[in-house]
């Protein structure tokens, strides 16, 4: 888990809902990798670039994650792909998305905020490190500023583990598909077999492990 502690200037800038946070996830769809969620309160005026980051090209999320990153505070939970397979995909997202809260509280110093989360569900009622209000907004991170800052820090944040990762597994092409079941992937899958860097959960990495 990582926070951004909030610049001295930064409580002075934050407007009319300083307790309000923005929480996405990055990462639930792959195959291989952990999944990462963001929490952020933005200051004001919200850094130039905020969206949705599946509308940004590469260029205008890292650049936007720049400006957040210097002037938001911030959180970052990141679930591993054994707790993935112990808790499931959805289990493990409650639970980044309660840590990415867990540590942007103690970046703001204030436990008492009230929580934006992209999607129709919330941890709320799902898991027990969860204790903040929350409200649920369909599209979100392209509706509010918040989740959609959260959503370009998570994608980025993830991207830099899985670009990392490859490294070490070159044969899967991490650093273009992210982990995804992309063909290049796929096909890598079925000659090398699984890393531990694969979601045996998932049900292409388990039936390709029964092959072998």
């Amino acid at each position: 888990m990582l926070s951004g502690t909030p610049s001295a200037d930064f409580c002075a800038r934050l407007g009319k809902n300083p307790l309000v946070a923005g929480v996405d996830e990055a990462g639930r769809g792959p195959l291989a990798g952990p999944v990462v969620a963001a929490a952020v309160v933005l200051c004001e005026p919200v850094p130039d670039g905020v969206n949705d980051s599946k509308k940004l090209s590469a260029k205008a999320r890292a650049d936007a994650e720049t400006r957040i990153l210097r002037s938001c505070a911030y959180g970052i939970g990141v679930v591993d792909v054994g707790s993935i397979d112990e808790l499931n995909i959805f289990g493990a997202t409650m639970l980044a998305m309660s840590l990415a809260m867990e540590r942007l509280c103690e970046a703001v110093g204030e436990t008492a905020l009230h929580t934006l989360i992209d999607g129709n569900l919330t941890p709320e009622g799902r898991c027990d490190r969860w204790r903040w209000p929350a409200t649920p907004i369909v599209g979100g991170d392209g509706k509010e500023a918040c989740i959609g800052a959260a959503s370009i820090i998570a994608k980025e944040y993830r991207d830099r583990i899985m670009v990392d990762a490859a490294e070490r597994h070159p044969h899967y092409g991490w650093e273009r598909n992210k982990g995804y079941g992309s063909k290049e992937h796929m096909e890598a899958l079925r000659v090398h077999g699984p890393t531990p860097f694969h979601r045996r959960s998932f049900a292409p990495v388990a039936q390709m492990e029964l092959s072998l």
